[in-house]
């Protein structure tokens, strides 16, 4: 196992790596705008334009600023400075992490939740009218878009605007440390936004998986020993059927905690995904850098620890 991991956490730190040298490359082979001109404005003059870009360092040739960033990420993990405010690149992730932490961590809750207990229910119930409206709510909630989610649901239940104003609108996000009251009501609705698609998704998921599962010789057998019906789904049934659910699940909060970009914008919550929407129509590309690398390191550890609690939830897997 410690072998295993080892080698899980070199390939991550070389997978970083490329992540890191193939943003920093596309935005500069392949610019959208440059942040001199932006940062100048559209009447600056010519002179204006280069003393900014040789303040921002655009001026140096293009293998010297990748050493200069590559160096100074493996070293020091320094991720720049912003091309506008000039502030570190980290301590402005690390300003507005605890806003996505916030975000992704409710969503995960509500998302396993009802989706687990959704998709052993239609499982369960296979053919019946339930399962079919599980299903087929399920199905609607996987093709709406969050964006338009969020809108709606702002439209309806906003304080501000909502037909019932039962939760705050978009910009009430108020911090854990500042009003605890106010920080739970404040993301209720964000949470169910973003929870209601992966938990459509969680719950087409396991009832697959979970049908299958249940046709096997052991969950016979457990049945022929006499063990309840509950035990056997749960125990035997629910413990194989989740491991490609554990598998997602590990991808999509590694992507999460890199930033809700829509669900943040949409409810004005200032993580990290509206940290780099700003970055990207501003195109302050160290940001953008930061943020994507953010998003990348979280999805390898995420994929570590799955890949890990495998060998609980499956004890035919064994790593060497």
């Amino acid at each position: 196992m410690t072998r295993y991991i080892v080698r899980r956490v070199l390939w991550g730190v070389a997978l970083l790596f490329v992540v890191a040298a193939l943003v920093f490359l596309f935005f500069y082979l392949f610019p959208t705008a440059n942040p001199a001109q932006l940062r100048a404005g559209h009447s600056a003059s010519p002179k204006v334009i280069a003393e900014i870009t040789h303040d921002l360092g655009l001026d140096k040739p293009l293998y010297t600023q990748f050493y200069d960033y590559m160096k100074g990420v493996l070293l020091h993990f320094d991720l720049g400075y912003s091309y506008y405010s000039s502030a570190s690149v980290k301590g402005l992730i690390a300003e507005r992490l605890p806003a996505t932490i916030s975000l992704a961590a409710g969503a995960v809750v509500l998302w396993l939740a009802s989706g687990l207990a959704v998709g052993i229910v239609s499982a369960v119930r296979r053919r019946t009218w339930l399962d079919r409206a599980a299903m087929s709510g399920a199905l609607v909630l996987i093709s709406a878009p969050e964006y338009w989610l969020g809108l709606i649901a702002l439209f309806l239940f906003a304080a501000d605007i909502g037909k019932v104003r039962v939760f705050p609108g978009a910009g009430s996000y108020t911090p854990l440390t500042t009003d605890p009251a106010k920080w739970f009501t404040s993301l209720i609705l964000p949470w169910l936004v973003l929870a209601a698609t992966f938990a459509a998704v969680y719950a087409r998921l396991l009832r697959a998986n979970l049908l299958d599962v249940m046709g096997h010789d052991y969950v016979r057998t457990a049945r022929a020993k006499g063990l309840s019906e509950r035990r056997v789904i749960l125990h035997h049934g629910v413990r194989a059927a989740i491991t490609p659910i554990v598998t997602v699940l590990g991808l999509d909060l590694g992507a999460l905690l890199g930033g809700a970009l829509l669900i943040e914008v949409v409810f004005d919550i200032p993580g990290v995904g509206r940290l780099n929407y700003d970055a990207l129509t501003h195109a302050d590309f160290p940001i953008v850098q930061g943020t994507v690398l953010l998003a990348a390191l979280f999805i390898v550890v995420a994929n570590i620890l799955v890949d890990i609690s495998y060998a609980y939830l499956d004890p035919r897997v064994r790593y060497t």
